[in-house]
């Protein structure tokens, strides 16, 4: 694939020899209305998303993910028109909707929707330079294997212990027919402390990346200067992402970082940072967000959003591009060749910017030059800490109960060393059982991964098949569990002020 990388130029601060970005290539007249923006000129669009960060120029050389695996970790997907041609595939649904079949899979809330189509959303399957059809929404590796795993509830609510099931999952399964998993995308997050060396969460996302699984993590829209990245962003085996607004342009000068997105340290700042101001993204029409903030909505099939969430499915993205043109990659590689790549805001504190705005077509070529990439040399931890430290200030409730202490969502008391170890060893999942308790079904049924009943009780005993638990379904007014708006659901991920001119506000989902 070296050849191809030839090919591919650096956008913004580019020689004067250098080659001109593609220009669009224009689209049959009948496909610019479902659009309902003019993607030239609507900065949030993601044909300009895709030209600030040289995606096209990925695409002219025939590198649009194919072949790659994309895990998403978050609120399902619903196949609208975008995500409906083909590379969606759903994995498990481990969150509380698993238990109505109607909600099964599918995105109750909307944020999972709209970071499928920054991923791999795409109008139609075509040939890459079909993709640089501004009439058309594409996404920015528009040929990659969308995995949707599922943990968000349909009003956002889920425990970290889901989370790391799904991770566990991903890695056990990645290598599964017609999934190829290379990349997590995880905007999700905890107000947690607990050091990496001891977290769970944080020893989940290293155990896929030393199983060759690049993880991408949102750093938060905390804002606060006195906070850290959220967690797992904070932990060094990822690649932790904050988001920049390019202006609309693919000149690096007038870049800037918006004050929300979190603060890192001098020890531990964001590795990058991507487009995720106003963002426009695919709707999930009657999902939660698309309820709640209905001005978000651009035409019949788009919403605006601003967040770390959808600047780290842009990186998500790039990683499937770089990783289609070099399989061979580890994440190490890609995670330096995507931070050695970066450049530009300035005008932000390397805090705040990282090593700066990323460049996919740089990256390729920085990859074809060589030898200079090197292992990581930070240390891994041991996963043997708190479970409830790893939750931070945020905890699910069933209306009556919160969910506390060294437990899962069934109860199941949490040993770290024992969990550390199967996890390590790919046993944490035997079947459908995570750690003892049935979650999912036990293999591939149809091309989507089966849902089965939760016969276990849940943290306080409830059966999930009580009369009493199903009416709550985790979404109606009873649930008491700082949702995705509310100031404690942790690392104050989504804005609900103003999601269609900042982003969602929440703390769990950057």
């Amino acid at each position: 694939m070296a050849s191809s990388a030839a090919a591919v130029v650096v956008l913004g601060a580019a020689p004067a020899n250098a080659a001109p970005a593609p220009a669009p290539v224009p689209g049959p007249a009948a496909s610019a209305a479902p659009l309902g923006y003019d993607a030239l000129t609507d900065k949030g669009s993601l044909y300009n998303v895709a030209e600030v960060v040289g995606a096209h120029t990925a695409w002219s050389a025939g590198i649009t993910g194919k072949g790659v695996g994309v895990a998403l970790i978050d609120t399902g997907v619903t196949k609208v028109p975008g995500l409906d041609t083909g590379n969606v595939v759903d994995g498990p649904d481990l969150s509380f909707d698993s238990q109505d079949a109607a909600s099964a899979h599918v995105d109750g809330f909307g944020h999972g929707t709209h970071l499928a189509s920054i991923i791999a959303g795409r109008d139609t399957a075509g040939t890459p330079r079909s993709y640089l059809d501004a009439t058309a929404h594409n996404g920015i590796a528009p040929d990659a294997t969308l995995v949707n795993v599922k943990v968000g509830a349909g009003d956002g609510s889920v425990d970290v212990s889901q989370v790391i099931a799904a991770i566990d999952w991903v890695v056990e399964h990645a290598d599964d027919k017609g999934l190829g998993i290379r990349v997590i995308n995880l905007s999700y997050g905890t107000d947690s402390t607990q050091d990496s060396s001891v977290d769970p969460l944080a020893f989940a996302v290293q155990n896929a990346w030393l199983h060759g699984i690049v993880v991408v993590a949102a750093g938060g829209n905390d804002g606060e200067t006195t906070k850290t990245l959220a967690n797992p962003a904070r932990d060094p085996h990822v690649i932790a992402v904050g988001a920049m607004d390019s202006a609309g342009t693919v000149s690096r000068t007038d870049d800037t970082v918006p004050a929300w997105s979190t603060h890192g340290t001098d020890q531990r700042a964001v590795d990058v940072v991507a487009p995720g101001v106003s963002v426009l993204g695919l709707r999930d029409p009657g999902g939660l967000a698309d309820t709640l903030y209905p001005t978000s909505r651009v035409g019949d099939r788009f919403a605006r959003a601003s967040g770390t969430s959808q600047a780290a499915a842009v990186v998500s993205g790039e990683a499937a591009l770089l990783l289609q043109a070099y399989p061979w990659l580890t994440p190490d590689q890609v995670k330096q060749l995507v931070t050695r790549s970066a450049s530009g805001v300035s005008t932000a504190s390397v805090r705040m910017r990282g090593a700066g705005l990323v460049d996919v077509g740089k990256a390729q070529r920085l990859s074809a030059v060589g030898s200079f990439v090197q292992g990581l040399l930070t240390p891994w931890g041991t996963g043997t800490g708190s479970l409830e430290a790893a939750r931070g200030s945020a905890h699910v409730s069933d209306g009556t109960s919160e969910l506390r202490g060294e437990v899962d969502v069934f109860g199941q008391p949490w040993r770290g060393a024992s969990w550390a170890w199967s996890t390590t060893t790919l046993t944490a999942w035997q079947g459908g059982q995570w750690r003892g308790n049935t979650w999912t079904g036990a293999t591939w049924a149809g091309g989507t991964w089966p849902t089965t009943q939760w016969t276990a009780p849940d943290w306080a005993g409830v059966s999930y098949a009580a009369d009493q638990w199903t009416a709550r379904m985790w979404r109606g007014e009873s649930w008491s569990a700082r949702m995705w708006r509310d100031e404690d659901w942790a690392a104050r991920m989504w804005r609900s002020d103003d999601w269609s001119a900042r982003m969602w506000r929440s703390e769990d989902w950057s």
